[in-house]
């Protein structure tokens, strides 16, 4: 059984083998992207084998049910979890083998109350997501140590929609997904509905857990540091210019690009050197991981031909897409950029396994052939360096 228009996520397969092992399974990621609807399609995949379940004696919301799902958005489910006592525990959980704790870093001390429950109750298995890993992480890993595995929700994938859809297909909605992104809710739906389901999400949720943390007030500074962002995509970040532009002091803009990190707004990438004299060594570059919500935020929507960004635009989603496909992959790679003093440049390079590789990213496939700089050849012998355009993204992005 599957829930209607589901979209088989790729973290579903990672996930099930850590199951009923006596483990927690964390997924973080950032809000809407599918973490509730992952784990209730895990909960009706194992609930199909329970005859009382498929004959709707329970539901995954009733408190005797042996597949529960817990909303800790409910202050009544977070109270009774609260409360580091496994007897009581235990009288709320009831017969409960397969639970969800969605939202748990709403939960006070979660941490603490996990560590309880899978030492006293080794058999139940714990999937607890959240929204933000900052709080969940600090609440989490101290008492689960040894306890827990934990894993990424990203936006949809090139290669999660590969399951349902055609090269050819994806070919030609290419250009959607740069402009709309792949949250899971847009995916498919319509122009207008697409535009107002983003502006919703930078306006209300982007960075709701951060406005939550540590008393943090200021939404149009945070939502101007976005802004500001989504127009230096690709370029290196000062964070110096950052602070001048927002009228505030280079600490506050460090705390808060930490702060988007830890949501899942934006991810950034630090140069590759081995040479510093010659070579950038401690600049950064900042993506979205999703290019709708950077469009979102300099509201800009324009098709392909008549955008001045595409360059960037292409880069970031790019980018954001190898990182989904080496989680999706369980590739575990070290991700980089490339440049000199003298503005030789590469855009991303990956390490692993004693290799190094690295990427241009072009949106016009040129005629001429793509020469690498001959310093960072000269340099790194050993590597080797690709362009990928509209011809060959596919088999960078896709496992084909």
């Amino acid at each position: 059984m599957e829930i209607k228009d589901y979209l088989k996520r790729d973290l579903e397969k990672i996930i099930e083998p850590y199951l009923f092992i006596g483990k927690v399974i964390i997924i973080y990621g950032a809000r809407r992207v599918g973490k509730t609807t992952l784990c209730e399609q895990l909960l009706l995949k194992y609930s199909e084998k329970d005859e009382a379940f498929k004959k709707g004696a329970y539901s995954f919301e009733d408190r005797d049910s042996p597949y529960r799902y817990i909303n800790c958005d409910y202050i009544v489910n977070r109270q009774a979890l609260e409360v580091q006592d496994k007897t009581l525990l235990k009288a709320f959980i009831g017969n409960a083998k397969f639970i969800v704790i969605d939202e748990a870093q709403r939960v006070e001390n979660i941490g603490l109350t996990l560590k309880i429950i899978v030492d006293a109750f080794p058999e139940i298995q714990i999937i607890a997501t959240g929204s933000s890993s900052f709080d969940l992480s600090n609440k989490i890993n101290e008492p689960l140590t040894g306890r827990a595995f934990q894993f990424m929700l990203y936006p949809l994938s090139l290669q999660e929609i590969y399951s349902k859809k055609t090269l050819q297909q994806i070919d030609i909605e290419l250009e959607t997904y740069l402009r709309y992104g792949l949250y899971p809710y847009i995916y498919n739906k319509g122009e207008g509905l697409v535009r107002k389901e983003l502006l919703n999400i930078v306006n209300n949720y982007l960075y709701k857990d951060i406005l939550e943390f540590d008393q943090i007030k200021n939404s149009k500074m945070l939502l101007n540091l976005l802004k500001l962002l989504a127009l230096q995509v690709g370029n290196q970040v000062s964070y110096n210019e950052l602070a001048t532009s927002l009228g505030i002091n280079v600490l506050t803009v460090r705390k808060y690009i930490d702060l988007l990190e830890k949501c899942f707004v934006i991810f950034t990438l630090h140069s590759y050197s081995k040479n510093p004299r010659k070579e950038i060594s401690k600049s950064v570059k900042i993506y979205f991981y999703d290019t709708g919500i950077r469009n979102a935020l300099i509201e800009s929507f324009n098709p392909m031909d008549i955008r001045t960004d595409i360059g960037a635009l292409w880069e970031n989603f790019c980018i954001a897409e190898r990182l989904k496909y080496n989680s999706s992959n369980e590739r575990y790679v070290n991700s980089y950029f490339w440049r000199t003093y003298t503005q030789k440049e590469i855009d991303y390079i990956e390490e692993h396994s004693g290799t190094l590789e690295g990427y241009e990213f072009k949106w016009r496939n040129m005629d001429k052939e793509y020469k690498p700089p001959k310093t960072f050849l000269e340099s790194y012998p050993e590597a080797s360096v690709k362009k990928i355009d509209k011809n060959n993204y596919q088999n960078f992005l896709i496992n084909i």
